[in-house]
């Protein structure tokens, strides 16, 4: 099948985790023999701030590393004809402009020659629903949507009918154990501040625990402002700044082991979802421990897959169980991988898509 794909982009994962899966996705697609093309706005605002802040160097770096993988980037005015020629199926992500969500929804509505599908991986939902009302998806098939409570939620609003549970996983040919002999130290942590999102959780869960185990701990991620930065070296912990998504495994492997603090909009009001991370985590062998959110999907089991900490003092812990009980990590590190091998990889994403195509033809 042929398909094209209207994403905000593919070729820079700064601050922009969609583009993790959007990978994987596109990776699995083109080895089954599909035909995929991707297009992203020149302008997007996830490729300014890479080349911004590390230059050109970075998108080569993507390059190098994807071969193969590729995208259009298009200016002002996307040509709609010539971008859905021939195509089967073509879906849309929900961070493109209502406007060019509305232009190809009126495509689909002229030809009818292809599936259209909207694809909803953000909190959006219930943090700005008029932002997500102004989308006009009267046009699409429907939507695919990362948890459970954000399908039912476009059903519940009226703002499409047919909704499909379409949630992010692993992509395993990328994030996978890598060997290494190297030590950098006992914890690290890759993921953004969250715009005050987590910031508290953040402080409590990762910091203050470091701190007082005195650990050799290191963080990855963009948008930190000079209070974090002064927090994270009060602590003793280094700031490192932007890490490509595909260098992840390898830092993770000269780790002991990793946390996850979801953003609270995930844990107060979209239970069943963790995002991408945990699953990369998961898919590298490396112990996680995580702060509470609700799997009220059944992806993982607590107490296998990772270990859970409600508060600091458990979060210390269960850092010095696995950093002091190889035993104990290696087993839940084992089980977790086996978990996202047997369920939440890419492949199986696609598997899933497949039986929605289906469905609508």
């Amino acid at each position: 099948m042929k398909f094209a794909l209207f994403y905000h982009s593919l070729i820079s994962d700064w601050n922009h985790g969609n583009a993790h899966f959007l990978r994987g996705v596109v990776l699995e697609l083109l080895a089954r023999g599909h035909q995929v093309t991707v297009y992203e706005p020149r302008d997007a605002w996830s490729v300014e701030n890479l080349v911004r802040d590390h230059g050109a160097a970075a998108l080569v770096a993507f390059h190098s590393v994807y071969r193969g993988l590729d995208s259009r980037r298009y200016g002002a005015e996307l040509d709609l004809d010539a971008a859905l020629d021939g195509v089967d199926v073509a879906i849309v992500h929900e961070w493109n402009e209502p406007k060019l969500v509305a232009r190809i929804g009126v495509h689909r509505a002229r030809s009818r020659s292809y599936s259209l599908l909207f694809h909803d991986t953000h909190h959006r939902s219930v943090t700005a629903p008029a932002e997500m009302a102004a989308y006009d998806l009267s046009n699409y098939d429907g939507v695919l949507a990362f948890g459970s409570v954000i399908r039912d939620l476009y059903r519940d609003h009226g703002w499409h009918a047919r909704a499909w549970t379409w949630h992010e996983a692993a992509d395993t040919r990328t994030f996978f154990p890598h060997p290494s002999t190297t030590r950098d130290g006992d914890l690290v942590w890759v993921g953004n501040w969250g715009d005050d999102e987590r910031s508290a959780e953040l402080r409590a869960m990762l910091i203050d625990p470091v701190a007082s185990l005195r650990l050799r701990a290191r963080v990855h991620g963009v948008r930190y402002p000079d209070h974090a930065r002064t927090a994270l070296e009060a602590a003793g912990i280094t700031y490192a700044g932007w890490l490509p998504n595909f260098h992840v495994p390898a830092v993770f492997a000269r780790h002991a082991v990793t946390v996850h603090v979801p953003r609270r909009p995930y844990v107060e009001k979209l239970p069943g979802i963790p995002t991408i991370r945990p699953f990369e985590a998961l898919a590298c062998g490396i112990p996680l421990v995580s702060t509470p959110w609700h799997d009220t999907e059944g992806l993982f089991t607590a107490g296998k897959d990772y270990l859970v900490a409600r508060d600091s003092a458990e979060m210390k812990e269960q850092l010095r169980l696995l950093l002091h009980d190889r035993g104990v990590a290696l087993a839940l590190a084992r089980h977790g991988r086996e978990t996202i091998l047997a369920r939440h990889t890419c492949a199986h994403r696609v598997d899933e898509l497949m039986g929605i195509l289906k469905e609508l033809t």
